[in-house]
């Protein structure tokens, strides 16, 4: 079934009205128990039309895309614009999730989501780390890459900033509850926002040196996502948490779409603006590899790039945008 473009806003801000996910549809509530996850695997058809939740699309679209799922609030316009420079291209079909969780659970092994089985050969990949990259190459599957973009970490708190919270090291203090990404399968965090706290001197405070997923890192204090950064918003706004850390993106789209947080910025280098780059590639076993290399080069493009920093994004110079070999891992 299809839903039009204004049934995901629906859902990521958690409205009362039922959604339509798949086969399913999500009555009144249980979107926001959901915090968005129903809305990470999404068909856009070239008449306008979206539908979620068809994980079989990945194995029959015209064009398959496994990304990083903090770039979800781009994807539509985005899309609609890369379909209606190339129209031949009907169906797109777009999994944005932890790229860890898409590497691991999907392209290394068949794993399944919500219960059915989904594509190990999508066209395209990626990542906000490299290193996922020079992973794939080692087995044969990807050969170049690009990156198309770049964000940087920053506070999200409750509208007001009740809490007063001044910067990352904040987050060394008592009185606050903090959610942030989980160190599992959260690039986020497992990348970035863990080195941040180690260079402020505060991770053994904020998360007790545990590593878990949906879980307490610190009893009562600091806890880790399930899947993904986006219920880091839902805690705030429900009163379960006073800050976390999220992408700058992440802030700015709430705020757009009404919701009950401000951010916080934080200081260059602990933002890790210099270090945080989205890495792409075609996918060697992919079906549709002429549509891959159309997606490419559109990406490079100044219409794509100006997409991306509407929201928040800052755009990948142009040498960047140039295709060139996935450097070797490290022994």
């Amino acid at each position: 079934m299809t839903v039009t473009r204004n049934i995901f806003a629906a859902l990521v801000t958690m409205a009362l009205a039922p959604v339509f996910v798949g086969n399913q549809v999500l009555a009144a509530g249980e979107e926001e128990a959901d915090a968005g996850h129903g809305a990470d695997y999404r068909t856009f058809h070239a008449d306008g039309n979206i539908e979620m939740g068809n994980i079989g699309d990945s194995y029959k679209a015209d064009l398959v895309m496994y990304l990083a799922g903090n770039q979800f609030m781009v994807m539509e316009e985005l899309i609609k614009d890369f379909q209606k420079k190339n129209p031949d291209i009907k169906t797109v079909y777009v999994e944005t999730i932890p790229p860890g969780q898409i590497l691991n659970a999907q392209l290394m092994k068949q794993g399944e989501i919500e219960g059915q089985k989904t594509s190990m050969d999508p066209d395209i990949y990626a990542s906000v780390n490299l290193g996922h990259l020079k992973k794939l190459k080692g087995e044969g599957k990807m050969d170049q890459f690009m990156t198309y973009t770049h964000n940087k970490l920053e506070l999200m708190v409750a509208s007001g900033n009740p809490k007063k919270i001044d910067g990352p090291k904040d987050l060394a203090r008592d009185d606050i509850v903090q959610s942030h990404p989980n160190p599992i399968t959260e690039g986020i965090f497992k990348f970035y926002g863990s080195e941040m706290l180690k260079d402020l001197g505060v991770y053994e405070k904020v998360t007790g040196n545990k590593e878990c997923k949906e879980c307490w890192a610190v009893d009562g204090k600091t806890w880790f996502t399930a899947r993904h950064h986006r219920e880091t918003p839902d805690r705030i706004e429900k009163g379960e948490a006073d800050v976390g850390i999220v992408w700058t993106t992440e802030v700015v789209h709430a705020k757009k779409e009404g919701r009950k947080v401000d951010g916080v910025a934080i200081p260059e280098p602990y933002n890790k603006v210099d270090k945080v780059g989205y890495a792409i590639g075609a996918y060697k076993t992919g079906k549709n590899q002429k549509n891959a290399q159309a997606y490419l080069a559109y990406l490079a493009s100044a219409d794509a790039q100006d997409i991306y920093a509407k929201y928040g994004f800052i755009k990948a110079k142009a040498d960047e945008l140039k295709l060139k070999p996935i450097p070797d891992a490290k022994k």
